[in-house]
Order: C-alpha cells, then sequence, then structure tokens
C-alpha cells in the first residue's frame, strides 16, 4: 500500500501543544525504545489476550490504524472548514474556503489554467460533495464529511470513486478508457521513443485483465473491476503478510517474541502507521 503522504509539521506541532514528555519523534528512538513500545502495542492487537497475534486480529488492528488515520487526518483540516464553528460543514462554506478566491475575483484568472481545474474541480466537488451527503440536506456531519475527503473508504462512495477515475483516464472524452489512456495514465511518451517492457506487459494485462469483454476498451463496470476488486482486502493482505514473514516456527501466529525478532518490519508497516505509533501514548491509540 501507499504510505499516505504526512504532514510532520502539524504533527510535531500537535505533540508540543500538548506537552507530551514522551513526545519523541520516531527517528530519535533507539531500537530498544522502539520495541519496548512495540510491545505495548503487540499487547493491544492481541486482542484475546491469549498470547498469540493472529492474521484476523491484526487484521482487525490494521483497519482500525487505517480507520483512526483517516479521522485523525479529517480533524486537521475540520477548522477550516467549518466557518461558523456549528460542527458541520455545509456546501457553501466548503465552496467558499476552497473556491472563495476564484468565485470572488473570476476577471483575475480566467485566462489562466488555474481557471480550467477550477472549472473542472468545482462541479466535481459538489457531485461527491452530495454523495457523500446521505441525509441530502448539502451540509456534512463528521463522518459525511470523512467520505467526503476520503471516498475509497466507504461503500457508499464506490461509484463516485470509480466515475472520477473513469474521467481521470478518458483523456478524448468518449466514456471508456482505451489502451492508449491507460497506458498515458502511467506513462508519458518521449517523443518516438521505444516503449519499455514493464509498459508493453501493462498493454498485454489490459488485453488480458482489465478489459473483460475484449472490445478494446474499459467501461465503467471493467473499471471498477480493476480498482475495486471485490475478493481483495488490503488489510488482510498486510496482515497474512506480516504473519508470513515473522512466524519462525511455523504455527501461523505470532509470540511477541517473533515480532520483536521482526521489530523493523512492523515498524515499517500501517500496523504502526509506520512507526508513528510508536510516538504516541496508550490513550490515544
Amino acid at each position: 500500500g501507499e504510505r499516505p503522504p504526512e504532514d510532520n509539521q502539524s504533527f510535531q506541532y500537535d505533540h508540543e501543544a500538548f506537552g507530551k514528555e514522551d513526545s519523541k519523534t520516531f527517528d530519535q528512538l533507539t531500537p530498544d525504545e522502539s520495541k519496548e513500545r512495540l510491545g505495548k502495542i503487540v499487547d493491544r492487537i492481541d486482542n484475546d489476550g491469549d498470547g498469540f497475534v493472529t492474521t484476523e486480529e491484526l487484521k482487525t488492528w490494521i483497519k482500525r490504524v487505517q480507520k483512526r488515520y483517516i479521522f485523525d487526518n479529517v480533524a486537521k483540516v475540520w477548522k477550516d472548514y467549518d466557518r461558523d464553528k456549528d460542527d458541520k460543514i455545509s456546501w457553501e462554506e466548503y465552496k467558499q474556503a476552497t473556491y472563495g478566491y476564484y468565485l470572488g475575483n473570476p476577471a483575475e484568472f480566467h485566462d489562466s489554467s488555474d481557471h480550467h481545474t477550477f472549472k473542472k474541480m468545482l462541479p466535481r466537488d459538489e457531485r461527491r460533495f452530495k454523495a457523500a451527503d446521505l441525509s441530502g440536506d448539502l451540509t456534512a456531519t463528521r463522518e459525511e464529511f470523512t467520505a467526503f475527503l476520503h471516498p475509497e473508504e466507504f461503500e457508499h462512495m464506490k461509484e463516485i470513486v470509480v466515475l472520477e477515475t473513469l474521467e481521470d483516464i478518458d483523456k478524448n472524452g468518449d466514456g471508456f478508457v482505451d489502451q492508449d489512456e491507460y497506458i498515458a495514465d502511467m506513462f508519458s511518451h518521449e517523443e518516438n521513443g521505444p516503449e519499455p517492457d514493464w509498459v508493453l506487459s501493462e498493454r498485454e494485462q489490459f488485453n488480458e485483465f482489465r478489459d473483460l469483454n475484449k472490445d478494446g476498451k474499459l467501461d465503467k463496470d471493467e473499471i471498477r473491476h480493476w480498482i475495486l476488486p471485490q475478493d481483495y482486502d488490503h488489510a488482510q493482505a498486510e496482515a497474512r503478510h506480516l504473519v508470513y514473514e515473522s512466524d519462525k516456527n511455523k504455527d501461523e501466529k505470532l509470540t511477541k517474541e517473533e515480532i520483536l525478532e521482526n521489530w523493523n518490519m512492523f515498524v515499517g508497516s500501517q500496523a504502526t502507521n509506520y512507526g508513528e505509533d510508536l510516538t504516541k501514548n496508550h490513550d490515544e491509540l
């Protein structure tokens, strides 16, 4: 999985604002401190307290970390949008906060590339906002705003994710993604240069696995299948991988010792929010 971009400035600030005595950043921890803190997290992951961490327990934990990361993320930007402090964000508030400058100065940027972006983004944001707004009152609660900012995490936002992907890649606007558009999304051509091998194998991928009805282009169903595969559970895959790589005696579950012996891998994984969680207090996890 991709590591979500983290803006460390505000993270640091959060720690200092609360004056935590143990607000060391992750790179300041010694290996021993890291292991000790990882050990404490392991006790939390071992939900039934039987001394073993199973794939299922790890999966549940990773999902929780992911959700918490997203909610923290939304909490950080919330006050930028909730102008009237009523703990809801209306479409008007969002629109003003995001596009207010352009809406207020239409003449200034009419010819600029900003104008083009703005004309595309505003209706798209509005469509996404409305999809996230389950109550239909054009005002987002925390949960609805989270769905707006992180649509890929919410079942009812899947169609919007598919639609936006299609629109982004479909350069000729015919409502489909053809093979060249699919490739152009990953690779920009040099003038008449040869295509690298990996691009050729992506073309084969397109023909073999992406274009299910073999008509040479991807429709919405095929795009959905590609970007939101039904049977792929990211947390499950990550949990399996961690267990497989750390399970010394091959009993398909992990002891704390096995985890600590492979601590580097856990610290680089989503299970610890890429090490970030080692710097937090218990009550924050």
